[in-house]
């Protein structure tokens, strides 16, 4: 009986504490209930309208009246011709912008943060970040323009180096690289801000010491400002696998055209066309559904994984 009483008193107690806090810390939680409103609103919200991916869903019935239907539009697109061509297409496009856009911002962080120039490192760093700021639409039409069978300026050059020039646009094996590298070219600047932030905390006497004892510039970029950035390569990398299956569709649809279908055809632009396009609002449901719930199975699964091996984790 004392025990029950006491861990009510106990219980009690941590209750006016916390509430205390709260009162005391008013104002903190005044500038954050803004973002709060924000994820509550925009992304917690839609999510009452996840039920229609088990449903026959028709706007004049609503979502509510809409009769149940279960897994029949999941099942529908497993066995679908295309579900293999489109997850094999999301995958490939995925992990290849992975394999080639996670280590260049890595790399030109470090390379940034052994420039002693200032003025020529301010003019790298510009010319890195300022692809970020131009627009999807205006990249897309910069790439055609460049890859033009006639008049781009990609094709002039091989002709002039002795080569045939290519319809690169239209060559399905091409739209692959095509799309990496220009978001490779786009995004590497931005991208290693958070790394050259993660380096400005590297203690110059670490260097100094070990510049004393012998150490080359290769071996001071080894042994010290790596091991600084692991950390940070790691939570970027589980959050990039958690976000493997959900390529953005508008550059995929700026860059379509029937002819590189086989290959640009992914099912970020497959939900797209059958949601939008088509009005078939449950099957479209469905299918983005699946593509999160493997997204969040891959983030889990990896953070679990890096928590065992690093001791680094989101959670």
């Amino acid at each position: 009986m004392m025990e029950k009483q006491t861990t009510t008193l106990t219980a009690t107690k941590k209750k006016k504490s916390r509430r205390k806090n709260i009162l005391n810390s008013w104002q903190l939680y005044l500038l954050i209930l803004p973002a709060f409103a924000f994820f509550l609103v925009f992304h917690y919200g839609p999510m009452y309208g996840v039920q229609i991916a088990f449903k026959n869903y028709m706007p004049s019935l609503g979502i509510w009246g809409s009769p149940w239907v279960g897994f029949k539009h999941f099942t529908k697109f497993f066995e679908s011709y295309y579900f293999w061509d489109l997850l094999k297409n999301t995958l490939g496009i995925s992990i290849y912008s992975l394999v080639f856009g996670f280590p260049i911002p890595i790399l030109l962080a470090l390379a940034l943060n052994e420039i002693k120039d200032g003025s020529f490192k301010k003019t790298i760093q510009t010319v890195t970040y300022a692809p970020h700021f131009i627009s999807t639409v205006v990249i897309v039409g910069m790439i055609i323009a460049f890859l033009s069978p006639t008049s781009g300026i990609i094709n002039h050059g091989l002709e002039a180096l002795g080569f045939e020039g290519k319809a690169f646009m239209e060559d399905p094996r091409w739209f692959r690289t095509i799309y990496v590298l220009s978001g490779v070219w786009q995004s590497t600047g931005w991208n290693s801000v958070i790394y050259m932030a993660a380096l400005s905390g590297v203690d110059s006497q670490l260097h100094e010491a070990a510049t004393i004892d012998g150490a080359s510039r290769i071996q001071r970029l080894w042994y010290i400002n790596l091991p600084v950035l692991v950390p940070t390569m790691v939570i970027l990398l589980i959050m990039n696998f958690g976000g493997i299956m959900s390529l953005g569709h508008e550059k995929i649809l700026l860059m379509q055209n029937p002819l590189n279908m086989p290959t640009s055809n992914v099912i970020s632009t497959f939900t797209y066309q059958q949601g939008l396009l088509d009005a078939q609002y449950s099957y479209a449901a469905a299918i983005g559904l699946f593509n999160s719930v493997i997204n969040s199975i891959l983030l889990i699964t990896v953070n679990k994984i890096s928590s065992k091996l690093n001791d680094v984790s989101l959670w």
